[in-house]
């Protein structure tokens, strides 16, 4: 029976999303990752290499999905407002992306990023779209695009980075979370649509 490679490697990488997310980077266990795709755990070791290795794969792969689900290029750079929902949107699918990042820097700190240059790419072409916009004119120059950027990916993953924080400060209100959002990137993003 031939091996199915590109599906090993994609329960592998599942596995370890779910593991990462729970544990972190230090208390993650290789056997448990192996353990729910199914798969011997001398695959992980084959495929990306050792704990650490696994882990940037996770993180590039996990921003691969939210780039692909979220794009931000051309027309979409416009409307931010919009990108920032879509993105808030995707965080509650997928609470996971966002408590990577956190383990991500918990375990890292100010070592040298995972990938780097893999996952910087998938924001350079967002930086690119946006500093477009603003040259056109359908976003104002007063932040520049990385400040922009940044501003809206904070704002969007914060509400699932601390719900405990949210739910104290907001109470009741905390179900209208995505429209407050919306609204202050529109101001942040000098509009009032969307």
């Amino acid at each position: 029976m031939a091996w199915n490679t590109a599906r090993t490697r994609q329960l592998l990488l599942d596995a370890a999303v779910e593991e990462f997310a729970e544990h972190g980077p230090e208390a993650a266990r290789l056997d448990r990752i192996a353990a729910t795709a199914g798969v011997n755990k001398e695959r992980i070791y084959q495929y990306f290499g050792n704990k650490e290795q696994l882990f940037a794969a996770v993180l590039s792969w996990s921003l691969e999905r939210l780039a692909e689900a979220v794009p931000l290029d051309g027309p979409l750079a416009a409307d931010l407002p919009a990108y920032a929902g879509r993105v808030y949107d995707y965080h509650r699918e997928h609470p996971q992306f966002i408590r990577l990042l956190y383990w991500e820097g918990l375990h890292r700190g100010g070592d040298p990023i995972a990938a780097r240059e893999e996952r910087a790419a998938h924001y350079a072409a967002k930086l690119s779209a946006l500093a477009a916009a603003q040259k056109d004119g359908t976003l104002p120059s007063e932040f520049t695009p990385g400040e922009l950027l940044y501003a809206v990916i904070a704002l969007a993953g914060w509400w699932y980075a601390t719900p405990p924080l949210a739910q104290m400060i907001m109470g009741d209100g905390i179900g209208g979370a995505r429209d407050a959002l919306v609204r202050m990137v529109a101001k942040l993003a000098g509009s009032t649509s969307s």
